[in-house]
């Protein structure tokens, strides 16, 4: 029996999921919420978290995405951060296939 080749192609290459865009950031007070967009397909690849960093990197806060958000996008969710340090923060996203992105974007310069 001749099997084709093309039939197992698909199963060579891996998937690449998108990364989460943050659309929208916003800091009032001590309460951050932040805007996500991201093709989320179900429990295989959504938008799973996003962090508050300082400019060296320390992690300030975390919220974290417990389902996907399909049906819902963009979305907005707000964390309250006590006792914020002064200087620069950002904002990094996560989703359940690749991680952290390589992409911050600044909340206060």
């Amino acid at each position: 029996m001749i099997r084709s080749l093309s039939a197992f192609c698909c199963f060579a290459a891996p998937v690449l999921a998108e990364p989460p865009d943050i659309v929208g950031v916003e800091m009032s007070g001590s309460r951050v919420s932040v805007t996500l967009a991201h093709p989320d397909t179900g429990w295989d690849d959504y938008a799973d978290g996003w962090r508050i960093e300082s400019g060296s990197g320390a992690v300030i806060g975390t919220w974290e995405l417990l389902h996907p958000h399909v049906d819902e996008q963009p979305f907005t969710r707000s964390l309250t951060v006590s006792d914020p340090p002064d200087g620069p923060l950002f904002i990094h996203a996560k989703c359940s296939v690749d991680g952290w992105s390589d992409t911050r974007i600044a909340l206060r310069p």
